[in-house]
C-alpha cells in the first residue's frame, strides 16, 4: 500500500480507501457480516481511510464502522462521513446551523467519536455552494470541537470549483473514472494550488469496470443499479457513472484490451486513477473481503504506460464523452 498526503489537513492516508457504501444499502443484500468482515480485510490490507455517510442505510454503515474500529483498538484510520441528504425535501434553504448540528450530533452517536475526522455535504443542491452561512456554520462547528475538518462531495466540476473558493474546504469527493474523465482538466490544477485533498468515488462506475457484468446480468430490486438506471432516485451519475448500459458495455469490451495480462481489470482501473497526482485516494466499495482484498492490492500494479494511457482517452472520448462530458 501506497500513501499520500491529505491536502493540508496533517492526515496521511492510504491511496487506495474504502467505501463503506455497500456496506450501508441500495447494493442489494449484504449481510452484516460481510461487510464486516470487507471492512476488516482492508484495514488487515493498509487502508487508512474510510469514507461513509449518515444516509447509508439510515445509519448501518456508520454503526458498523464504529463496531469495527473500537473491536480492532489501536491506530484508527480517517473516518469521512457525510450530512444533508435526510433532509425531506432536500432543499438549499434546509441546510441550516441547526440542521447540520442535528445531523453531525447523529454521525457522532453512529461513530461512537467526540470529533468527526471528516464531515462533507453530501452532494447538496447546487445553490448551497452560493450560501457563505452554510460554510459558516461548518466553521462554527469545527470551532466547537465537532468536526476536525470539512469538505463536500459534488456531482458537478463546477461545484467543486466553487466549493474550493472557500477557505474552510479541505477536501472534494467527486466521481472521477475512465468513464468521468473531466476533472482531470481545470479542477485537478486548481486542486493542486490550493492543496485541497481528492477523494475519488465511483471509481469502477458502478463495477462496469471490473469487467464482470455483461448485458445479461440481473440486479437485485434494492441495488440502485436496478432501481436508478434513469435518476430516478438520485443523481443518474451515481449509477454507472451516468453512461448509457449498452454503450458502457462496450467502451469495456475496448478498454479489456489495455488491461496488461494478469491484472484484474478492476486493478487496472483504479491505477489509471491513482496515476492522476491531484487524486489522494480513491474508494472503491466492497461487499466483501475478497473484493476489499482485491482493492488493495490496485496500489501495487506497475504505473500504466503513457500509450495505455493515450490509447484510454481515446475511448473515453470516441464512446464516452458524447455522453457524460458536458453534463458533469
Amino acid at each position: 500500500m501506497q500513501y499520500r498526503p491529505f491536502g493540508r489537513t496533517g492526515f496521511t492516508v492510504s491511496e487506495v480507501g474504502f467505501g463503506a457504501w455497500q456496506i450501508g444499502g441500495s447494493w442489494g443484500d449484504v449481510p452484516a457480516a460481510e461487510g464486516t468482515a470487507a471492512l476488516e480485510a482492508a484495514l488487515d490490507a493498509g487502508m487508512t481511510f474510510v469514507d461513509t455517510a449518515d444516509v447509508y442505510g439510515d445509519g448501518r454503515s456508520e454503526t458498523i464502522v464504529a463496531e469495527v474500529l473500537a473491536r480492532r483498538g489501536g491506530d484508527r484510520p480517517m473516518v469521512a462521513t457525510k450530512a444533508g441528504r435526510r433532509l425531506s425535501p432536500h432543499v438549499a434553504e434546509g441546510y441550516t446551523a441547526a440542521a447540520l448540528t442535528g445531523f453531525v450530533e447523529r454521525s457522532l452517536t453512529n461513530l461512537k467519536v467526540e470529533t468527526l475526522d471528516l464531515l462533507q455535504l453530501h452532494c447538496p443542491p447546487t445553490a448551497v455552494y452560493y450560501r457563505p452561512e452554510v460554510f459558516a456554520a461548518l466553521d462554527a462547528l469545527t470551532a466547537a470541537g465537532k468536526i476536525r475538518h470539512y469538505g463536500v462531495s459534488v456531482e458537478k466540476v463546477e461545484e467543486g470549483l466553487k466549493a474550493i473558493e472557500y477557505p474552510g474546504v479541505a477536501s472534494v469527493q467527486i466521481i472521477y473514472n475512465l468513464f468521468r474523465q473531466r476533472p482531470a482538466d481545470l479542477f485537478f490544477q486548481e486542486t493542486r494550488r490550493r492543496n485541497v485533498a481528492v477523494i475519488a468515488r465511483v471509481p469502477l462506475a458502478s463495477g462496469l469496470l471490473s469487467g464482470k457484468i455483461t448485458a445479461e446480468t440481473a440486479f437485485a430490486r434494492d441495488d440502485h443499479r436496478a432501481f436508478n438506471r434513469h435518476g430516478e432516485a438520485f443523481d443518474v451519475g451515481e449509477t454507472f457513472a451516468g453512461v448509457p448500459f449498452e454503450v458502457g458495455l462496450q467502451a469495456v469490451d475496448e478498454v479489456r484490451r489495455l488491461v496488461p495480462v494478469g491484472t484484474p481489470m478492476a486493478a487496472f482501473a483504479l491505477k489509471w486513477i491513482l496515476a492522476a497526482e491531484a487524486v489522494t485516494v480513491v474508494i472503491p466499495g466492497a461487499r466483501n473481503a475478497a473484493q476489499a482484498r482485491a482493492n488493495a492490492e490496485a496500489a501495487d500494479v506497475a504505473p500504466l504506460s503513457a500509450e495505455t494511457m493515450g490509447a484510454a482517452r481515446e475511448i473515453y472520448d470516441r464512446l464516452i464523452a458524447p455522453h457524460v462530458h458536458h453534463r458533469w
